[in-house]
This record gives structure tokens, C-alpha cells and sequence, in this order.
């Protein structure tokens, strides 16, 4: 990551109303949690120091500070394994606080999208992020203009109105 972009913790730190965020890949790699789930290993959510990481700590404190913290993922169906995990793991998410919905692509037409992957802090700043076609993360980009905030606000909330919450979001 460019040394420019602050880390999400601080951005998520200073923010004060809203924080949403859109995911628009069906697969971002491997790591650790997901190869564990691979081999059959499922989390003792009973036991939160097992699962609860910095980041669930910092949406958990945005939250408790007032900040509305959304999630909303566009997804092909059916599911890719990784958004069968992914789905599976956001249980974390729901606890830290966040509200998550989940849009099948197939009811993502007659609206654009962004192409990437994004956090929108406040309606005043963005953070893009930058994938390889491997689902590796290549760097994040912030950007501050006015058309892009609008652009993508609009977007993240009509994909908002037409997504499923997580709870009734079957796989």
C-alpha cells in the first residue's frame, strides 16, 4: 500500500457519521481463517479473543461512538466457496457492529457499479482498493473529488435498497 493511504483503522477512527463499504469480487485469495474453514475447522464464537482482531475492534468502537457502519456485497450466484466462507465468517461482523446485505449480480442491472471495491467515509472521503485478478490486494487509492463521492454514494445505496440482509440471505 502506498505509504500515502492511511491505514483503515485511522480513517475509520475519524470518521463521525458513516462508514459504508462495497465488495464486488466473488474470490480475494487465500489466508489463514479460510483455509482453516477449508479443512472443516469452524469458530468457537463463544470464545471471542479466538476471532475478535483489531479491525472487528475498531468497527466496534466507531459504532459505539455513532458511526453507521454499512457493508454491502455483490455477489454471483450460486456462491463461489469463498463467499460461502465469507458468509459463514460475517458473523464476526454482525457482532463488531456492522449491518450487512448481500445482493445477488443478477439484481445489480439497470444501475452502474463501481469497478472497485471501495470505503466511503463520510460522504467526503473514499478508499478505493485495487485487486489483481488472483484476488491479491495490489494497493488502495484515496480520492476526495466531489462526481467520484457522489458516484459511488448513489451506487452503494441503491445496491443497499435492492440487497438482502445478512439474515435472510441464504446460501
Amino acid at each position: 500500500m502506498p505509504s500515502s493511504v492511511p491505514p483503515f483503522s485511522e480513517l475509520l477512527a475519524n470518521a463521525r457519521r458513516s462508514a459504508v463499504h462495497l465488495e464486488l469480487r466473488d474470490d480475494y485469495g487465500t489466508n489463514p481463517r479460510l483455509e482453516a474453514w477449508q479443512r472443516g475447522e469452524r469458530v468457537d464464537w463463544d470464545d471471542r479473543d479466538s476471532w475478535f482482531h483489531p479491525f472487528h475492534q475498531s468497527i466496534a468502537e466507531a459504532v459505539a461512538r455513532g458511526v453507521v457502519v454499512r457493508r454491502a456485497r455483490v455477489v454471483s450466484e450460486p456462491v463461489s466457496e469463498y463467499i460461502r466462507w465469507e458468509h459463514y465468517a460475517t458473523r464476526a461482523n454482525i457482532i463488531a457492529g456492522e449491518d450487512v446485505r448481500w445482493l445477488p449480480r443478477d439484481r445489480a442491472t439497470g444501475f452502474l457499479i463501481p469497478a472497485n471495491d471501495f470505503w466511503l467515509f463520510d460522504g467526503e472521503l473514499i478508499r478505493f482498493h485495487h485487486f489483481a485478478g488472483d484476488g491479491r490486494h495490489v494497493m488502495d487509492e484515496l480520492r476526495t473529488d466531489a462526481v467520484t463521492l457522489e458516484l459511488c454514494g448513489s451506487a452503494f445505496e441503491e445496491i443497499w435498497q435492492r440487497a438482502t440482509p445478512h439474515s435472510e440471505y441464504v446460501i
